[in-house]
């Protein structure tokens, strides 16, 4: 295939820009370049067969038909609020906003793209908050149109109620574990936020619950395992497009109180609005303290920081692409250098994941290449977009909601086409934009940041879709007609155990390492690897 020597030839590079600038949309080819359009198409659609490149939706979900399952939420915060718009129940206040917004701006579509989702067939039956005012709120909102929800003071209560099928879990990371596996115990499903666990120990110990109780479906929160470019990326990597990959660099760019985790107090905060001996449970027991409980993202003690927050899903990203697994060696280095307000995790941060024995193929002589650096390279100080790169002999993938691969200057695979002017490695060899010529409306810089990590929405059939929704779907799903989510304790386990890794390296200040033959994060003599975990006092 690819033969004809007079590929290309005569084209400029401008006019090679518009012509492999095509964008491969199920199946159909777009282009500018009107002007060499038999030339071009023929031209472009040689390079696109030699790639063999295939845009892969996620597998189809089953039907959400039967009885309705009916779902508890744990925990109606920010998060908790999100996912309940993506099971179809938005509340009062948040449909008057988004009116108001789409009246403003046409191209704001989240309230249509609300109204237009699927019907998932189910009832929010149960709520639990320890915050009277959110839970009220949700009450209010969400006990109509034939839906009865029940608030429950505890999530114990709530699971034990004989009111739910199922329990969606959003509430901070020192609870994830514990609730999970005391659902898991009681017969619920669980969907469950990043990340899965807030301690090594309790990494094992949901593992064990969840292979002790193989019917019922864990889902953890990643949604951009539904993401349409990563799944396309998925096949590149297994076509070898890009060579050895030895180097991948993920990134968090924010710059804004949201983004550094500074919400909003809400004024009625107070001992007689919020539980707040069942917000601290195991995590050390001091006097009230409204903005622990509004932000506590900021606190080792009850959060994760960079590595657990947002370092999750970067990671995840790329092992639903590469699927890498746990890194051998991790290192880590940061501070609180952008917000010094009391925080005690880091607002910038650097996390070298090294995987001495991982290869995605080589174009080169058996055993030259072998081994992958993953960076993480986070700020909470600057929002310039700095991109996901994964950087191969042959290709450098550019990863996000669009997937760009431009040849390398130096590929063995592409050499003959790079020296022949066949290929320009200054003009992409493949552009995936599933989003086609739609108009996306993004609110804010932290919003960006998320819709270009595929956190957001994906699109089906060239339509935007929000990915949390899908993510949810394919839960559902699960419980329903059977199968695993895309997401499940053993993606879950291999987050969690990477992101304390990160945690460690951090605190400790070395190399972190992970014995693989018996699944085990290596602890010096009189380490006690959890107790620096938690460890509230590091900065």
């Amino acid at each position: 295939m690819a033969t004809d020597n007079k590929l290309f030839k005569g084209l400029s590079r401008r006019d090679l820009l518009k012509t492999l600038g095509g964008i491969p949309l199920f199946g159909v080819i777009w282009s500018a370049g009107a002007n060499f359009s038999a030339k071009a198409k023929r031209e472009r659609n040689l390079l696109l067969e030699t790639l063999n490149i295939k845009a892969s939706a996620p597998p189809a979900t089953g039907p959400m038909s039967g009885d309705p399952l009916r779902i508890g939420l744990i925990g109606f915060g920010i998060r908790g609020e999100q996912l309940m718009r993506s099971l179809g129940f938005a509340t009062d206040e948040w449909l008057e906003q988004m009116a108001k917004s789409s009246a403003e701006n046409p191209n704001d579509k989240r309230l249509e793209d609300f109204k237009a989702q699927e019907n998932l067939n189910v009832k929010l039956t149960a709520i639990c908050d320890i915050f009277d005012v959110r839970a009220e709120k949700a009450l209010a909102s969400f006990n109509k149109n034939g839906n009865t929800c029940k608030r429950y003071r505890t999530h114990l209560d709530l699971i034990n109620s004989g009111e739910v099928d199922a329990v969606i879990i959003a509430t901070p990371d020192h609870w994830h574990a514990p609730m999970a596996m005391d659902a898991i115990n009681a017969g619920l499903h669980v969907y469950l936020e990043k990340p899965m666990t807030h301690t090594i120990q309790e990494t094992y110990d949901l593992r064990d619950v969840c292979r002790k109780n193989p019917s019922i479906k864990l889902a953890v929160g990643h949604q951009h395992r539904q993401t349409q470019s990563f799944l396309t990326a998925q096949d590149a990597i297994a076509k070898n497009t890009l060579g050895h990959v030895s180097l991948v660099v993920t990134t968090t760019n924010r710059n804004d109180d949201n983004g550094a985790w500074q919400y909003d107090i809400h004024p009625d905060a107070s001992t007689q609005t919020i539980d707040w001996n069942a917000f601290l449970g195991t995590a050390p027991q001091i006097p009230f303290n409204a903005e622990h409980f509004f932000r506590w993202r900021k606190w080792w003690a009850y959060g994760s920081g960079l590595s657990g927050d947002l370092l999750t899903h970067d990671y995840d990203r790329i092992n639903c692409v590469l699927k890498m697994g746990i890194p051998k060696y991790v290192t880590a280095s940061g501070g609180v250098y952008t917000h010094r307000d009391g925080r005690n995790v880091p607002d910038v941060m650097q996390i070298n994941m090294d995987f001495p024995d991982f290869s995605t193929g080589t174009s080169q002589e058996a055993g030259k290449e072998k081994g992958m650096t993953l960076v993480y390279s986070a700020t909470l100080g600057n929002q310039f977009e700095r991109g996901t790169l994964l950087m191969g002999h042959d290709a450098t993938m550019e990863l996000g909601n669009m997937l760009t691969i431009h040849a390398d200057p130096r590929s063995t695979k592409y050499a003959d086409l790079i020296k022949e002017k066949r290929i320009d490695p200054m003009v992409p060899i493949y552009q995936y934009d599933p989003s086609a010529n739609g108009v996306d409306a993004v609110t804010s810089a932290t919003a960006k940041y998320f819709a270009n990590k595929g956190l957001l929405w994906t699109y089906r059939d060239g339509k935007r879709v929000d990915s949390t929704f899908l993510h949810i779907r394919e839960w559902l799903s699960c419980i329903r007609n059977g199968g695993e989510p895309s997401c499940g304790i053993v993606e879950g386990f291999e987050e969690a155990i990477t992101a304390h890794m990160g945690g460690l390296s951090y605190k400790i200040g070395r190399r972190i390492e992970w014995d693989e033959e018996n699944e085990r994060i290596i602890a010096l003599p009189g380490e006690d690897l959890d107790a620096i975990l938690l460890n509230n006092d590091i900065t």
